[in-house]
């Protein structure tokens, strides 16, 4: 099975005298779903930030969809994000622009034709329970509205990868089920690889996934 991810004695750091991860080792097969776990402060967030490049290793591999991430070009670099979807605990949606034009980013980005564009939108903001608020601007939904929104964003585009940090974090149950939900159908029906990281597991979870655990700056996988 190809490996969408492979980090080989991966160090990550902000200063150089402030290791946050010390020379890791793990692989992530495509199609699979991975939870990443760990105290607050433990690096989590630090690690996937490094797979969509937003920080460069401090030592070691780090090959995401093929791309090496230390000292990556402007270039790869936005042909890798073209390939990837990422889900962030705050949105971050752009607030001047509709519920529909936000979700339409990365297909503009991407140079999807308009009719293919609209066709991809329509069907997602059905699938996410959204299509009576598409003209909508997103401080006028709630947050669980607004994270179905950036899930739909993320989606857009048929990533291989989908980066989910703390997704559910802020939600009220019936959000976070559908945003689990969505997250599960990605993988599931789209062979999209998944990884979340956050505090807790969901209980309610009915697909195989693994386990890595981060502590002390290590990451271990757990059974």
């Amino acid at each position: 099975m190809d490996k969408v991810i492979v980090a080989e004695n991966l160090s990550l750091a902000y200063t150089d005298n402030e290791t946050i991860i010390n020379k890791i080792n793990f692989s992530v097969n495509s199609g699979s779903f991975v939870f990443i776990t760990g105290a607050s402060g433990s690096g989590k967030s630090t690690l996937l930030k490094s797979l969509y490049g937003a920080l460069k290793p401090q030592e070691g591999s780090l090959i995401v969809g093929g791309v090496e991430i230390k000292g990556v070009t402007k270039s790869k670099l936005n042909f890798l994000r073209r390939h990837v979807g990422i889900v962030f605990q705050d949105y971050k949606l752009i607030k001047e622009w509709t519920i529909e034009k936000n979700i339409m980013l990365p297909l503009i980005i991407n140079g999807y034709e308009k009719t293919v564009t609209q066709n991809q939108v329509d069907s997602l903001l059905k699938h996410v329970r959204l299509k009576h608020q598409s003209g909508k601007y997103p401080l006028e939904l709630s947050g669980g509205e607004q994270q179905r929104v950036a899930m739909a964003r993320a989606l857009s585009h048929n990533p291989i990868l989908i980066l989910a940090d703390e997704p559910t974090g802020n939600l009220d149950d019936y959000s976070a089920g559908l945003i689990w939900n969505l997250l599960e159908g990605a993988n599931t029906q789209l062979k999209t690889t998944v990884i979340v990281v956050t505090h807790n597991i969901p209980q309610t979870m009915t697909i195989d996934y693994k386990h890595f655990h981060i502590e002390y700056g290590s990451i271990h996988e757990v059974n």
